[in-house]
């Protein structure tokens, strides 16, 4: 019970310390939250880039091996902007940030909980939570919809390229199919889901982070227990966007 309960407790101190906060009263340092920032945006396009562009890639490659056989080319760019805005984009972005953000946060944590570093500032007063955890939390909520508009890129110049050189389909008819398909609820639903995982990245690695046991051990547990709960948490969610979707019409 107390494996299920910790996890939620810390879900209601994290949100309770957002909505503290919500009016400017933020209680963490500036330069902390420019770092994390940093290191949550700028630091991660290119992993974002290769990684998305790569799998619209073969998201196009796999679609063109079918639909060619059936003189249907053109609709690689369907299968490429639709998969790419709903499912994917959202859901490579968020693994590859888990195992990149999530990972940096449960690392720094931990050890800063082994050195100590936690209890120093609970002796000051100042929450934990506050301090750390919510500077991280904003810093994904900030920039993993950033980030899925940037993958989304990324997949759609996969799939163009493989379509182009591929296929030799004409750029201007493969561009003019994709924005034919791609409509605001693709996007609306990729964005939602981007929130929702950024959320979950960064709570997941500053869960595990401060409750990591203190030696250098505890480190690379933190770490590991961090990225596979975030990835198996974005799968799962995603499977939970899949089904709410489809009961409305989306």
């Amino acid at each position: 019970m107390t494996t299920v309960l910790a996890p939620l407790a810390f879900l209601g101190e994290a949100l309770l310390a957002l909505v503290r906060g919500m009016p400017g009263r933020w209680r963490f340092r500036r330069a902390d939250f420019a770092r994390v920032l940093a290191d949550s945006s700028a630091r991660a396009l290119p992993i974002v880039l290769v990684v998305n562009l790569l799998v619209g890639a073969i998201l196009a490659f796999v679609g063109a091996v079918q639909l060619v056989k059936f003189g249907a080319g053109i609709f690689v760019a369907d299968l490429v902007a639709i998969a790419v805005a709903r499912e994917m984009g959202a859901v490579i972005t968020a693994v590859v940030m888990c195992g990149r953000t999530g990972a940096a946060f449960a690392s720094e944590l931990a050890t800063m909980h082994a050195n100590e570093e936690i209890d120093a500032l609970q002796v000051l007063g100042l929450p934990a939570v506050d301090h750390l955890v919510v500077p991280r939390v904003l810093a994904l909520l900030v920039m993993m919809p950033l980030l899925y508009a940037y993958g989304c890129a990324a997949g759609f110049m996969g799939g163009f390229l493989v379509g182009w050189g591929m296929l030799q389909l004409a750029p201007q008819a493969y561009l003019d199919r994709s924005l034919m398909v791609l409509q605001g609820t693709h996007l609306a639903l990729g964005f939602s889901k981007a929130l929702v995982f950024g959320l979950l990245v960064a709570l997941a690695g500053c869960f595990h982070g401060l409750n990591a046991p203190r030696h250098a051990a505890g480190v690379g547990q933190a770490a590991t227990r961090a990225v596979v709960t975030g990835i198996v948490g974005v799968i799962a969610l995603d499977a939970v966007f899949a089904v709410c979707a489809n009961a409305l019409g989306v």
